[in-house]
């Protein structure tokens, strides 16, 4: 294996000027079978989500559920909320337009036709900082650059919290195409500046949302029998966006409101209308670690932050992160670590350590959970294929990808052809393309599976 893998990194065109960091052991006993660089830092990508979703497992636990409350500071006289209504929100990113429409089932069913003061935002769970310290202007408008909030919401079981789902679809040549949201809010205006053109011609739609509004510009082509896309685009503010699903919920329930909106800290002296809990951590894992979602690993930095310090920063969930690796036996002082995600180029982590985490963690009672969180080689079923759905089919690997500009990463589980397992990290940096990163993954894993 030593000799294949030595050759293959040194004659492949594709490597020339890149940095590569190789770190295969025993699953058994951790010891190191093959390194290649493997204690020079690098930038994870994605792959920094298996440190955060080892820390949260230890930290949080399995069954940790994040909650949304309502509450009052008023009283219910003859169908009228004398007071203001909050909405208060402790991290949930799985809040979907439905739990709003059940949040108003709610107070409707409590005799509530009219509130006769606010409807307010409680988001102080988490500090106000909304992205991560090193996220670029042009990630802002996508999902994986969603700002955080402690309230926010999710259009669809995805869970891109923080974004609205936008559809295009062609229309008649040299018209504008077809566009939809959803859920459909007046929080967001679209600009559609797109154009349908002949059939033989290639779909080039651009989505840009302002910095600094909730105006998303739409401009390109799009042929007119493509059979159409979409796009989870981030909204600015979420928290001011969950509020407005709240308020159409209210709407939609016959229950008016005199006294608009805003975003504040409840008060003390309030009164539980309802609650609700998210699913547990052990099933939030999925769409984590799967569907590599960014929006859930900075919620649960923040989250660590605020159960151990009582604040909810990028700072303090940080540190949170940092100690649990140190109980798991990483050597931190040797680390960069700038976000829960990976989206950051600033993450530095050597394939050595990543490699030892995956090892060591296999005696934790949580890690059936994180085991089969992991995207599954060739598996066409999305849920459990995830990122590697079209990957390596027929290979026996379970693994994290990861993947940004010049950055391509691959993490995890693998048994041999001689049904012996194996623990991994390959780190390519310095790419100049991510997609030939993970052709040479796929090669490299072939390699570690059917060589001695």
């Amino acid at each position: 294996m030593k000799k294949s893998i030595d050759t293959y990194l040194k004659q492949s065109p594709k490597l020339a000027g890149a940095i590569v960091g190789v770190s295969i052991r025993r699953a058994d006993t951790g010891e190191t079978i093959y390194e290649h660089k493997a204690d020079t830092r690098l930038r994870p990508a994605s792959n920094m989500k298996l440190l955060t979703a080892a820390a949260s497992l230890a930290v949080l636990g399995e069954a940790y559920r994040f909650s949304t409350e309502i509450r009052t500071d008023g009283i219910i006289k003859g169908g009228c909320l004398v007071g203001n209504v909050y909405l208060i929100g402790k991290g949930d990113p799985t809040l979907l337009p439905k739990d709003f429409a059940g949040f108003a089932a709610k107070l409707r069913a409590m005799g509530i036709q009219h509130i006769s003061g606010k409807v307010i935002g409680d988001d102080t769970w988490y500090d106000s900082v909304r992205l991560s310290p090193d996220m670029i202007w042009s990630d802002e408008t996508y999902y994986y650059g969603a700002q955080i909030s402690a309230l926010t919401a999710s259009p669809d079981s995805d869970y891109h919290a923080g974004t609205i789902k936008v559809e295009i679809r062609p229309n008649k040549l040299g018209e504008n195409p077809i566009i939809t949201s959803s859920p459909e809010s007046t929080y967001i205006e679209i600009d559609n500046k797109a154009v349908t053109v002949e059939t033989n011609k290639k779909e080039n739609i651009i989505f840009e949302r302002q910095h600094g509004s909730n105006l998303i510009t739409i401009t390109g082509e799009i042929p007119d029998r493509h059979e159409g896309l979409k796009e989870w685009v981030s909204v600015w503010e979420p928290t001011g966006y969950a509020i407005d699903l709240f308020k159409q919920a209210l709407t939609k329930h016959h229950i008016t409101y005199s006294g608009g909106w805003e975003i504040a800290k409840v008060p003390t002296n309030t009164k539980l209308l309802h609650f609700c809990y998210s699913i547990p951590l052990s099933k939030l894992m999925v769409p984590f670690m799967k569907h590599s979602n960014n929006t859930i690993g900075e919620i649960l930095i923040k989250e660590m932050g605020k159960q151990v310090y009582g604040e909810g920063s990028w700072e303090k969930g940080l540190n949170v992160l940092e100690k649990q690796l140190v109980n798991f036996g990483m050597e931190t002082k040797g680390l960069m670590l700038r976000d829960g995600s990976g989206i950051s180029h600033m993450n530095l982590i050597p394939a050595n350590q990543i490699s030892w985490l995956l090892y060591v963690i296999q005696k934790k009672e949580w890690f059936s959970t994180y085991f089969h969180a992991l995207p599954v080689a060739g598996e066409s079923e999305r849920d459990i294929g995830g990122t590697l759905q079209h990957r390596m089919h027929g290979l026996p690997v379970q693994a994290k990808t990861g993947s940004l500009y010049t950055i391509s990463t691959l993490s995890g589980y693998a048994e041999k052809a001689n049904k012996e397992k194996i623990v991994f990290s390959i780190m390519f940096n310095n790419l100049l393309d991510e997609e030939e990163g993970k052709r040479m993954e796929n090669q490299l894993l072939d390699m570690m599976i059917h060589s001695e």
